[in-house]
């Protein structure tokens, strides 16, 4: 039988000094290369867990096993759109969305203004460690604003995620201390909104 694959940490689509001054070398770094990597590594610590047990026919706690494993696949898919949706200020971060997705957005919040504004007041009042996201309901065609505390909590089900936004303090501490509202200010410098339009085009 074919070994069974396990997850990969992916390389960054740009340099690691590439979103400065927004966020430094330094950041970008220590954010993928030990936290992200620490989802990637747990996730799959926990399937060659799944493997022994099932070749050893053995018990093991499920309600546990099952929520850690949540934990840390939700910590890679996120950190994976995370780092899909930055680009160099510039060379295509920033600015506003175009297109589809403008119009979606214009449509939802009346404006691009009022949507930067609304999805920034999610990011900020996040509970604890977390994420906001936007995300694209197909059943009733609307962006909607997901706040996921952890990485696993307050998930809509079955909603495509077009943007998301890492406001664990692990994002933003080595550059913004505890002043996260800066950093979300900060993002918005850096949005790759050719990565979230491609995102929408491959849902409409």
């Amino acid at each position: 039988m074919e070994d069974q694959k396990l997850y990969a940490l992916p390389d960054l689509p740009y340099a690691y000094d590439a979103l400065a001054p927004y966020m430094s070398k330094d950041l970008v770094t220590l954010h993928h290369d030990k936290h992200h990597a620490a989802y990637v590594n747990g996730a799959n610590a926990i399937l060659q867990r799944l493997d022994k047990a099932k070749a050893d026919e053995a018990d093991f706690d499920t309600k546990a096993t099952y929520k850690e494993m949540s934990f840390h696949i939700g910590g890679h898919l996120l950190h994976y759109i995370f780092w899909e949706n930055l680009a160099p200020a510039g060379k295509g971060g920033g600015g506003a969305p175009a297109g589809a997705l403008a119009q979606l957005l214009d449509r939802e919040y009346g404006s691009f203004g009022r949507f930067k504004k609304v999805f920034s007041q999610a990011a900020a009042s996040v509970e604890g460690s977390g994420w906001a996201t936007l995300t694209f309901c197909k059943l009733t065609n609307r962006p909607i604003i997901m706040q996921i505390e952890k990485h696993n909590v307050n998930i809509y089900p079955m909603f495509r995620i077009l943007m998301a936004l890492d406001v664990w303090e692990h994002a933003y501490y080595l550059d913004y201390k505890n002043d996260r509202a800066k950093f979300i200010e900060a993002y918005w410098n850096i949005v790759n909104w050719g990565a979230v339009s491609k995102s929408l085009e491959e849902v409409l």
